[in-house]
């Protein structure tokens, strides 16, 4: 629901209230977490063991003290993460009852913001950020288990000339090189505008040690704040697959298309052959994240012009689309959704050939749709109830 999240962060420290009622085995591990808005403005998380039920009232969960978390988590093994941006400090939680308990800190010095994260290893976690007031971008490698931390430099180039900001958008890790993408912004107290470049440095891991650039201008802002949502994913075949995001919503570079790249798996480049410029396939305008769902298929979502105005009611009116995009073809087919509303969505779950799919939509109902891939069949599943206005998140827990 962010614009660009730099400029209007308002998180704030992570206080966390109880509400709801709890069940005899409230401490027992769940499969799924979901975040969702209710119409008064309050928040909860709440945990399921299905995404098949018929129905789920998310008021039942934890209802969370402070607006807006659910832009800063991360959700991995039934544990919540989060950096707290004004004390620097990053936590761990898990969810007991309709509890949040804090169970760990660590400071993490020059982390007002948290570009991007990836999980380097099942239980190290590489967190990275822009400093703009060392130019510096720094990450911070993390043992979740004991929270045993590694910070240090990452040898990219700072911005420079016109340029003043630059947002990370993605990092991969393949063996022993680390992919990262990023961009250069030039901002100011009217807003800000994106280079026409997308980035993408190889480093030597764990050196951090740039080995090469490479630059490409048919899009630009590869990646995202993927705290937020997914714009990565990685096939059967291991290729690395990116959107780059020139839309309003994050790059604020709309005369660029959005497009998809890859990085193939037995390569040490993004592959010059291959892009998918979404802007010109069916969609006719700008998508911002990305899933996959299997055997060469993905789903993007998308805004459909004439029903926003920009972005003072981009996060709140009902314009997204879903679209299935065939990588091997750029094709883009149209899934039959209600139109979704929210600027930034964590919104789609892909497990045993079924993408399951939230809908915020004030005239249909807010439901988890489910779609099968290979029947391109649609259904309307479990409900939210209650005054939802959005569910912002649904995580594999």
């Amino acid at each position: 629901m962010t614009e660009f999240k730099k400029f209007v962060l308002l998180a704030l420290p992570f206080f966390l209230a109880v509400a709801g009622c709890s069940s005899p085995n409230e401490n027992s591990p769940k499969k799924y977490s979901i975040y969702a808005m209710m119409k008064d403005g309050s928040e909860y998380i709440i945990q399921t063991d299905s995404l098949d039920a018929k129905a789920i009232e998310p008021a039942d969960g934890a209802k969370i003290a402070i607006k807006d978390v659910w832009s800063d988590l991360i959700v991995k093994d039934g544990f919540y993460y989060r950096l707290d941006w004004k004390t620097e400090t990053f936590f761990k939680y898990r969810l007991e009852g309709d509890h949040l308990i804090e169970l760990d800190t660590v400071k993490l010095p020059g982390f007002s913001f948290l570009e991007t994260y990836h999980w380097v290893a099942k239980d190290s976690l590489l967190l990275i950020t822009y400093n703009k007031h060392v130019k510096k971008t720094l990450y911070a490698k993390l043992s979740v288990p004991d929270f045993v931390l590694k910070t240090g430099e990452m040898n990219i180039p700072t911005p420079a000339g016109i340029f003043n900001w630059m947002s990370i958008g993605f990092a991969q890790l393949r063996k022993d090189k680390l992919f990262v993408g990023y961009t250069y912004h030039t901002t100011s107290t009217n807003g800000f505008t994106t280079s026409d470049t997308a980035h993408v440095s190889v480093l030597k891991y764990p050196e951090m040690i740039c080995l090469q650039v490479f630059k490409d201008t048919k899009s630009t802002y590869p990646g995202g704040i993927n705290t937020e949502e997914p714009f990565t994913f990685t096939d059967e075949k291991g290729d690395f697959y990116y959107i780059a995001c020139p839309g309003i919503a994050l790059g604020n570079h709309p005369d660029k298309p959005t497009g998809i790249y890859r990085i193939k798996s037995n390569e040490e480049h993004p592959d010059s052959s291959f892009f998918i410029n979404i802007s010109a396939s069916a969609i006719q305008n700008h998508a911002y994240g990305i899933w996959y769902i299997g055997n060469g298929k993905a789903i993007v979502r998308s805004e459909r012009k004439g029903l926003f105005t920009g972005m003072k009611d981009h996060y709140k009116v009902a314009h997204f689309d879903f679209y299935v995009v065939e990588l091997a073809t750029g094709k883009a087919e149209r899934l039959a959704l209600p139109l979704d509303k929210g600027t930034a969505r964590q919104c789609i779950i892909y497990k045993d050939g079924i993408a399951y799919i939230t809908i915020n939509s004030d005239t249909a109902g807010s439901y988890v749709w489910t779609y099968n891939p290979e029947t391109k069949t649609l259904k309307r599943g479990m409900k939210f109830e209650g005054e939802i206005d959005y569910i912002l998140r649904i995580d594999e827990l």
